[in-house]
């Protein structure tokens, strides 16, 4: 790649694209970073060899740049560019419920922008990232952030439309994940089981049942089924989680998250 690429913002999800282009093909010296925090933005240019730039000087020097910002912050981060400089240049957002519409209404006409929602397992190459384009954006544009994101685990192309359902989904999923793994420990402790012993199991459990669900053909309702006997132990506790209207609560859960991903945009 014979072009630069620029990061600004460098929270969670910004540290976990930093991490997939380390770990690209793309030669450190060609990555710009930027954080409000100076502090921040050198321990992490220290760290992968990146340069730590001004947010004038990256917008100047790449031809790509990575939007990895808060949604509160966007308008007071475009109030601090020159938007002119960033003509011709491809802008991806990977800010949380903001279109590309209502980013193309601060730009100039006819500014490419792709718009991404990630996920935190980005940061250790096992993400889920989903791309849609704007209204100039080609599809050439598209290809060229699938590539530099193949690293960073899976993406897909999608409509924009879907982006909020998207979020809802893998963008907000692995925090219910995380959730439902809390659970599962304390209910282990109390079930007598020490707090290490209870995290080991629950952990290597679900790493096991997540690597079977990754196997070609897979199907989660035929696993499910696989561990279930008529009457047994699985049996009562899946029908306590029937009971609950799990799959509802989920539902709803999901629901909130896309509706709240569209009062943000």
């Amino acid at each position: 790649m014979s072009f630069n690429v620029g990061v600004v913002g460098l929270g969670v999800i910004g540290q976990a694209l930093l991490e997939t282009l380390h770990n690209s093909k793309i030669d450190a010296e060609r990555i710009l970073i930027f954080d409000k925090s100076e502090d921040k933005s050198k321990y992490l240019s220290e760290r992968y060899g990146f340069h730590q730039s001004s947010l004038d000087q990256l917008i100047s020097q790449s031809r790509i740049l990575f939007i990895v910002v808060k949604p509160q912050d966007l308008d007071y981060l475009f109030s601090e560019m020159d938007i002119n400089k960033l003509n011709s240049k491809l802008l991806v957002s990977f800010v949380a419920g903001r279109t590309t519409s209502s980013i193309e209404k601060v730009l100039n006409e006819g500014q490419p922008v792709l718009r991404v929602m990630p996920n935190t397992p980005m940061l250790v190459g096992v993400g889920a990232s989903a791309i849609s384009k704007g209204k100039y954006a080609s599809d050439n544009d598209v290809e060229a952030i699938q590539e530099l994101l193949k690293v960073s685990g899976k993406t897909i192309v999608v409509d924009e439309s879907l982006q909020d359902a998207v979020t809802a989904t893998s963008g907000s999923g692995p925090a219910y994940f995380f959730r439902f793994v809390e659970a599962m420990i304390s209910g282990a402790q109390e079930l007598g089981l020490s707090e290490s012993d209870a995290r080991s199991l629950v952990i290597q459990t679900i790493t096991g049942a997540a690597a079977m669900l990754n196997q070609e053909g897979a199907d989660p309702g035929l696993l499910r089924q696989n561990v279930t006997s008529p009457n047994g132990t699985t049996y009562a506790a899946l029908q306590v989680f029937e009971g609950g209207d799990l799959e509802g609560l989920i539902k709803r859960a999901m629901k909130a998250a896309r509706d709240r991903s569209r009062e943000l945009s």
